[in-house]
């Protein structure tokens, strides 16, 4: 994963502005070639929806700058401050929260992270002013059933390290990059408890892809710091990524969160009675920890998460002929060797969830579509054609489980059984 190609144009001395002024075309460059991987548009639908929700005015939810990070030291990577979206509750919603954790890869190089910090997923300044609330975060009854009037917060990404790294870890040199995320975490959360989250009945934390991860991750610091009798769950969105070698044998993710535990110094963020017993870096993968997370939790994902098969199980170094190349970007054109391989990826998710299903707090929505990050795209999380098991939509599992109305543990039979999937078509 490391970026080698790269280490010359980040020799940072004293150049002139004009040496400056090259370096900074260079790494635009470098964001445009690793803007596949960096998945700059993790929240983006890649298909076209025949129907697109239409988006009133109230659904554009303006850009708030933390007011507290400044003074807690939290910083994106290049240093702006960090923001996020909020939408305030009404009715019997006023003291019911939900927080998601926007998603977007990681950073595990210098040249990455330079790289990153000039873009959304690492500055505040390319932040848009306006966002629209879909999905999850919908006012729309019709759209979110049950989360319509809470108090909804979109957290921006923006440190590359799903909200985790660790200001000592920072190199004391020219390169100028903060490693905050930890520190944008608790910056945000204790601004929103003094907005009225110290007073919650009731709280949701989600994140989808990375955010995903870093819910699973902040989900017990997420219950300890609301109210005692708060009702509080979390639930991850495509956020359980695979310790699996990659289809030539390589240990292509790992390796690369080895680098992004080193680089940012995460190893005191995770799970800390798993670092005590393995590898850091492994600490990363949620089948390492998520049975010791003492919230509720619950695990929204796709069997074939088209970001894993593309960055994970086949990444382009494991594909330098090609012969992937069709099938990564659309699964209805795998053969069937290949489609062997990918039910074989299903098959180590199952095991992965193995001893986490036999958890009676916990719920589940495996579904079997070429999919990743689903509650914040309509089609997917609740519509009158959206992605369903046994006939159930994600919303109605999803609110099902957090009201106790009934246990889920929803897994789809293998690709390509469901008609309601969504499958992206990136061809």
């Amino acid at each position: 994963m490391a970026i080698s190609t790269f280490s010359s144009l980040l020799r940072y001395r004293k150049w002139a502005k004009s040496n400056w002024l090259v370096a900074s075309l260079g790494l635009l460059l470098i964001v445009f070639s690793l803007s596949f991987f960096l998945d700059l548009t993790s929240d983006s639908v890649p298909f076209v929806d025949h129907n697109p929700p239409i988006t009133s005015p109230s659904d554009l939810v303006k850009l708030k700058l933390s007011s507290k990070a400044k003074e807690r030291g939290a910083f994106c990577l290049d240093g702006s401050l960090p923001g996020y979206h909020f939408s305030k509750g009404s009715g019997s919603g006023t003291k019911s929260w939900l927080i998601h954790l926007e998603g977007g890869s990681w950073c595990n190089t210098i040249a990455s992270c330079s790289a990153r910090a000039m873009t959304r997923l690492g500055s505040s300044n390319y932040f848009e002013h306006e966002v629209s609330f879909q999905g999850v975060l919908s006012s729309d009854p019709s759209q979110n059933p049950d989360f319509f009037n809470w108090n909804r917060v979109k957290v921006r990404y923006c440190d590359g390290a799903s909200f985790s790294g660790r200001p000592e870890a920072e190199f004391k040199n020219e390169t100028r990059l903060f490693f905050r995320g930890q520190l944008i975490w608790e910056a945000i959360i204790d601004e929103l408890l003094s907005m009225g989250m110290s007073n919650a009945k009731q709280g949701i934390l989600t994140g989808c892809s990375a955010g995903g991860l870093a819910s699973l991750i902040h989900c017990d610091y997420f219950r300890d710091h609301l109210p005692k009798d708060a009702f509080v769950k979390c639930v991850s969105d495509g956020g359980f990524f695979l310790n699996v070698p990659d289809v030539l044998g390589n240990p292509t993710m790992r390796s690369f969160y080895r680098d992004v535990v080193k680089l940012q110094g995460l190893d005191k963020s995770l799970d800390q009675k798993c670092v005590a017993r393995t590898e850091p870096s492994k600490c990363m993968f949620p089948q390492e920890f998520v049975n010791n997370i003492r919230t509720p939790v619950f695990l929204l994902n796709a069997a074939y998460d088209y970001w894993q098969i593309q960055h994970v199980l086949v990444p382009a170094s494991a594909d330098l002929d090609k012969s992937w190349a069709k099938c990564r970007l659309n699964i209805k054109e795998c053969d069937a060797e290949q489609m062997k391989v990918l039910h074989g990826f299903r098959s180590s998710l199952m095991d992965a969830i193995g001893k986490f299903h036999q958890n009676k707090a916990g719920g589940m929505f495996i579904d079997s579509c070429y999919s990743h990050s689903q509650m914040l795209k309509p089609v997917m999380w609740h519509s009158p054609t959206s992605t369903r098991i046994k006939n159930k939509t994600i919303a109605e599992s999803v609110g099902d489980w957090y009201f106790n109305r009934k246990p889920v543990k929803l897994i789809d039979c293998p690709y390509p059984c469901n008609p309601y999937c969504y499958n992206m078509n990136f061809t």
